[in-house]
C-alpha cells in the first residue's frame, strides 16, 4: 500500500496525464503550460511536504533528482528523434512524480521499470496504430506499399535471400532460424512502415491552419528564403510565410503518443503494488 504523500503524487500524476492524453488525441499536441505546472506542483508539493510532515527534506531531494535524470531521459530521447518536444517534456515532468521512495536506489529501479515499460507499449501501441492507420487509408496504401517495394526492390530481395539462406542454416544452429526469420521479414516491415508513413501521416491542408510546430512534408523555397522540414517543425516567422505565399501546404502528422505514458503509468503502479516490478 502507498503511503500517503505517494499517494497525492500518484494521483496528481494521473490527473495530469489523462488531460495530456485528452489534449494530444484532440490537437495532436501538448500545451508547455501542462508540462511544466506538473513539475512545479510535484516539487511544491514535495517541498511542503519535507519541510512540516517529514523528518528531513528527502522526500523533496529525490523528486530533484527524477527531474535531474528525466531531463536527461527526455533530452536524450528528443535530440536522437525518438519523441517529439511535447512528449520529452512530459517525460521530464514525470521524473519528479516518479521517485515514490526516498532511497534513491529503489527509485533507480522504478524509473528503469517505467522506461522498460514505456517502450514495450510504445512498441504495441505504434504497431497497432499503423495497422489502424492502414485500413483507414487501404487503397493509397497498397499503392504506395508496391510504388516502394518497387524502389526497394533489389535490395529487399537481397535481404529476404539472405534471410532464407540463415534459416536453412537454422537446421544446424537453431539461432539462426530466428535471426534469418527477422532479415526476411525486415525490408517488408521497412516498406510497410514507409507506405504508412506516405498513405496516412501526409495530407495536405489549407495554409491558413498551418500551426507552430507542425512538420511540413517537403522544404519549400519562398522567394530566396529556403523553409526546410525538420524536427522542430516550422517556427512562428516560418508559419506566418506560409500563410503568405502558399494556399495549401502538406504536413506530416504522427500517431498521437502520450497515450502511451498513460498506459505506462498505470502498468507501472499494477507492478509495484503487486511487487512484479521488482523483476526488471
Amino acid at each position: 500500500m502507498f503511503a500517503i504523500e505517494v499517494m497525492v503524487l500518484i494521483i496528481l500524476g494521473l490527473i495530469w496525464i489523462v488531460f495530456a492524453s485528452i489534449e494530444d488525441l484532440k490537437t495532436k499536441e501538448v500545451a508547455d503550460w501542462l508540462n511544466f505546472s506538473l513539475i512545479i506542483f510535484a516539487l511544491g508539493f514535495r517541498f511542503f511536504w519535507s519541510l512540516f510532515a517529514s523528518e528531513n527534506f528527502m522526500f523533496f531531494y529525490q523528486g530533484l533528482a527524477g527531474l535531474g535524470i528525466f531531463f536527461i531521459l527526455g533530452n536524450l530521447f528528443y535530440y536522437s528523434r525518438m519523441f517529439a518536444g511535447g512528449d520529452a517534456k512530459l517525460m521530464i515532468a514525470l521524473g519528479p512524480i516518479l521517485a515514490f521512495s526516498e532511497s534513491f536506489a529503489v527509485n533507480v529501479k522504478i524509473f528503469a521499470s517505467f522506461i522498460f515499460v514505456f517502450f514495450f507499449i510504445g512498441a504495441v501501441y505504434g504497431l497497432v496504430g499503423s495497422f489502424v492507420l492502414m485500413t483507414k487509408n487501404w487503397r493509397e496504401f497498397k499503392k504506395e506499399f508496391k510504388k516502394q517495394f518497387n524502389k526497394f526492390r533489389s535490395r529487399a530481395f537481397l535481404t529476404m535471400v539472405l534471410g532464407l539462406v540463415l534459416m536453412i542454416g537454422g537446421f544446424v544452429i537453431l539461432e539462426f532460424l530466428f535471426f534469418g526469420v527477422f532479415v526476411f521479414l525486415l525490408p517488408l516491415l521497412f516498406v510497410f512502415a514507409k507506405a504508412v508513413d506516405l498513405a496516412g501521416m501526409v495530407k495536405e491542408i489549407p495554409a491558413s491552419q498551418l500551426r507552430e510546430g507542425d512538420w511540413i512534408f517537403k522544404g519549400i523555397k519562398i522567394g530566396e528564403k529556403m523553409i526546410k522540414s525538420k524536427w522542430d517543425g516550422v517556427n512562428r516567422e516560418e508559419v506566418e510565410l506560409i500563410k503568405r505565399y502558399r494556399k495549401k501546404i502538406k504536413i506530416r502528422e504522427g500517431i498521437p503518443f502520450v497515450p502511451v505514458f498513460l498506459f505506462s503509468y498505470l502498468v507501472l503502479l499494477f507492478l509495484i503494488e503487486t511487487d512484479f516490478w521488482k523483476l526488471f
